[in-house]
């Protein structure tokens, strides 16, 4: 039979079976039986109808859809009935799907989508490293020389390209003004390695990647967008970049974003960095990518590699920083970097919230069979199946875990959409969105809310169980005791879950605070930077560097309101910045293989006073001395601790580059990178005219947000095609270092106070139902003199029974759990004593706030009212 013919079947079966009713009674007319007795005994022989309907409609191929309908009108007239129940049980269902969807979408995204390039599996990020890791620091970026003698000499990949990040000044045109961006220098053949093409125009070509060739340019699709309107006409159109013309020669795809999601321009790396640079073994800057021959292993590929490098290595032994060794790591693993582990903390902490909305739905589930034992007790002794009542039970939790997982969804959208918007800078965000995998993945999760909470209710409502209500005699029977015994075994599982999620959000919370009020070395309070760079074109000699940095800051210290100014090529929180070798003189010479580095600086003799920085010992460098007779150095305190143990480094001298200067100074150390060690430093004058790219400091005491436009126009007077870009005040740039560890924290923290409200949720529910269902007993207890202090302590205590046991659960687990996030905390151990007490005193005390109000009213029963209500 069709589905669409059953209400005609229907109507077909009730006719027949009234015309069989009806022959039955003629029957026992003709037998003698008269009246109304003719038709008992008709129904007598006949049979039940119903029963008779519901065994024909049994054997028709579509009966199980009118049974569905039917459970889905009956279910949604008894959740219709218990309006309250509803919203409730939505709402914490609603948190904990939508919760689980938005981080699977943001996981998958980020982690779990391959790369948007040709075969990605076979693409990795190469390294060099050194054969003992603690001699060299691990795996490094990778030099030019290598990266050329890789190129030649390997047999494991069919293909490698070269990458570095920079950042360029686009000059003003058509009344624009000029901005920096952040760009990469690339090999000719690093696009066709990732397999991937321009969206318009042509990629570069090997004619394009050396000195002698024409200046050419990629822009991003955002940057032609917002800058260019989206005109194709600025195909073979020319753009100045630091001064210098370049030709577009293409757009790419609005998805590309390698190596980095703010890069929008992409340069020929041959044809703008210096040809010593890219011969280089030891100046380690450049990223390098391969794709692996089909076949070939990623260890087979690194050996092959390692090779080279240890034979480089040989021919080069006086250079310490010619690395003998070679790693990679899949791209996507360096694409993602740190993130991978926090989102699946994050991930975890989702589920927990699913798993404590689940429990508590399951608790309100229990609480509401108990409620209806008696309906359903009637229904069972008038035939009803515990399986057709299990069924129609499971239909109420489907829709509970549907309407629940609509709103859910919706609230994910919201929570990706703003995800996206404020962490545009997070790696691969243009692959967050829900997909038909999110979509399978959202009913599975639907399905299995469902099937939880339940089957968990339904074991509260066996047969046994069921037929038992109609011979309770009071409210204190076995079935309600046994009812009692698994909500408190269910919220003992949701407190101990809560517990895990707070002990991770304490953690999270103490370890972040720590990170945020790291000293620095140097203040951080009414400061504010602005980065600038000359570009090399226009400023190709020592001289106009040096004249450019001191007319700039000679113009900004005469500002109103501003207390001291000073330039630095990277300031403390900045990041590595660069590094250099370098000899003393006055020590012997070292070992062969054997050398000396440390971060390098370059600043203005202000620039220490500016920042805070204290002169520990020495002096600040000589304004005097300029170009080649700033012959300065200054060291920081590390510094003179690692390599001058025991000796007075005042007046020794460095040696940098074949030029030796004589250390003046002592400082205190800063961090490079908030939550690093302080590392040894070395400084130079900015007067050398060596450097073109860094920070401008300002400290005052006024707003410093006033100070950004003054700058910025003494700039433009200066050079109209110099942009100004970064103005941050130092707390700003700090907490931009920290968004990551701030953004997880913040997360956890609101999922934890989530689960502490469904915990303090389900335990005054619990204590409510128990007081129900201990009416009478309490009553008959305060009649019979029972202290009403008594009867409410006792009631706080079998109360506070179930959240004493989570607690010791989730203290246990929260053991295991501290030392997976060993790694997202800051100088805090996993096992942390003061989070841990905190934790325990916090969830104590929300008990105690949770039951003492249904214990209060259970110690205020009148025993009458009581005992006339059963």
């Amino acid at each position: 039979m069709k589905w669409w013919q059953i209400k005609k079947r229907n109507a077909d079966l009730e006719r027949e079976v009234r015309s069989d009713l009806e022959l039955e009674e003629e029957e026992q007319r003709e037998g003698g039986i008269a009246g109304e007795e003719a038709r008992y005994a008709a129904l007598r022989a006949f049979g039940n109808p119903s029963l008779i309907r519901e065994q024909t409609r049994a054997i028709w191929c579509w009966n199980w859809l009118e049974s569905l309908a039917r459970d889905l009108r009956f279910s949604l007239r008894t959740l219709g009935r218990t309006p309250g129940f509803t919203v409730i049980a939505i709402l914490v269902m609603a948190l904990g799907i939508g919760a689980n969807v938005a981080l699977f979408t943001v996981v998958r995204g980020i982690l779990l989508k391959p790369l948007p390039f040709h075969d990605p599996d076979r693409l990795v990020m190469l390294y060099e490293a050194g054969l003992h890791e603690d001699e060299t620091g691990g795996s490094n970026v990778v030099s030019g020389g290598m990266y050329a003698e890789w190129k030649q000499q390997n047999g494991s990949y069919s293909s490698l390209g070269l990458a570095q990040g920079i950042r360029v000044g686009l000059s003003g045109s058509g009344g624009q003004l000029p901005e920096k961006l952040k760009s990469a220098l690339l090999s000719w053949d690093l696009l066709r390695t990732l397999g991937v093409q321009p969206a318009l125009g042509r990629d570069f070509m090997p004619a394009d990647d050396n000195p002698a060739a024409n200046s050419t340019v990629l822009l991003s699709w955002g940057l032609w967008k917002r800058r260019f309107g989206g005109d194709p006409a600025i195909l073979n159109q020319t753009i100045d970049l630091d001064a210098k013309p370049y030709t577009v020669i293409g757009i790419m795809p609005a998805w590309f974003d390698f190596p980095d999601s703010s890069t929008q321009l992409w340069t020929p790396v041959y044809h703008d960095e210096p040809e010593d640079t890219m011969r280089s073994f030891s100046d380690h800057m450049f990223s390098v990518v391969g794709r692996l021959k089909p076949g070939v292993s990623a260890a087979q590929g690194v050996a092959d590699l390692s090779i080279i490098s240890q034979r480089i290595h040989n021919a080069h032994r006086n250079d310490p920083f010619v690395f003998e060794s070679a790693k990679s790591r899949p791209l996507l693993e360096h694409m993602v970097g740190e993130i991978k582990k926090q989102l699946y903390v994050l991930l975890e902490a989702t589920c927990c919230l699913l798993l404590i909305a689940c429990l508590n739905v399951a608790n309100l589930l229990v609480a509401r069979a108990a409620a209806r034992r008696k309906e359903l007790a009637i229904r069972t002794a008038l035939g009803g199946g515990w399986l057709r009542l299990m069924r129609e039970r499971m239909m109420e939790c489907l829709l509970l875990s549907a309407a629940g997982g609509a709103l859910g969804l919706l609230l994910a959208l919201a929570a990706l959409d703003w995800l996206t918007r404020t962490r545009h800078d997070m790696s691969r965000v243009e692959s967050i969105h829900i997909d038909g995998v999110v979509a399978a993945f959202t009913v599975g999760v639907i399905v299995l809310c469902a099937l939880f909470s339940g089957l968990i209710a339904a074991f509260s409502s066996s047969d046994k169980r069921i037929l038992g209500a109609l011979h309770e005699a009071s409210r204190s029977g076995s079935g309600g005791s046994t009812r009692i015994t698994l909500r408190k075994v269910l919220l003992t599982l949701e407190v101990g879950l809560t517990v895990m999620l707070l002990i991770g959000a304490g953690l999270l919370l103490k370890s972040y605070e720590r990170l945020r009020g790291v000293d620095m070395g140097c203040t951080t309070q009414d400061v504010i930077t602005m980065h600038l760079g000359l570009p090399d074109a226009r400023y190709a000699t020592p001289a106009r560097r040096a004249n450019f940095f001191d007319a700039l800051l000679e113009r900004v210290r005469a500002l109103p309101g501003v207390d001291a100014a000073g330039f630095v090529t990277a300031a403390p929180g900045q990041g590595y910045g660069t590094d250099g070798t370098f000899n003393i003189v006055e020590h012997p010479p070292l070992p062969q293989g054997r050398g000396l580095f440390a971060l390098s600086r370059w600043a203005d003799a202000k620039y220490f006073g500016a920042m805070g920085i204290p002169i520990l010992r020495g002096r600040t460098f000589d304004g005097g001395k300029r170009l080649d007779a700033a012959n300065e150095a200054i060291i920081s305190q590390s510094f003179a601790s690692q390599y001058f143990p025991g000796e007075d480094p005042l007046g020794m001298h460095l040696r940098v580059r074949g030029k030796d200067a004589v250390i003046v100074g002592i400082v205190g150390d800063t961090r490079y990178a908030i939550g690093e060690p302080p590392r040894p430093a070395q400084y130079y004058p900015l007067d050398a005219g060596v450097e073109t790219v860094g920070t401008l400091v300002i400290r005052s005491s006024r707003d410093l947000e006033q100070f950004a436009l003054p700058v910025q126009r003494i700039v433009s007077e200066m050079d109209r095609d110099l942009p100004v870009s970064d103005v941050l005040t130092m707390n700003q740039l700090l907490g931009k270092s920290t968004l990551d560890q701030g953004f997880n924290t913040t997360l956890l923290v609101a999922f934890a106070t989530l689960s502490l409200v469904l915990a303090a949720v389900g335990l005054f529910g619990v204590m409510s139902y128990i007081a129900t269902q201990r009416t009478t007993e309490i009553g008959i207890r305060i009649a019979l003199g029972a202290k009403r202090g008594d009867v409410m302590r006792k009631m706080l205590l079998d109360g506070m029974r179930p959240a004493v046991f989570g607690l010791v659960v989730g203290l246990a687990a929260s053991l295991e759990a501290g030392r997976l996030m060993r790694d997202l905390l800051y100088e805090i151990k996993p096992l942390d004593p003061a989070v841990f007490a905190a934790v325990a005193a916090m969830l104590l005390a929300v008990a105690v706030f949770a039951c003492i109000v249904p214990a209060w009213r259970a110690s205020r029963l009148d025993p009458m009212q009581a005992l006339r209500s059963e």
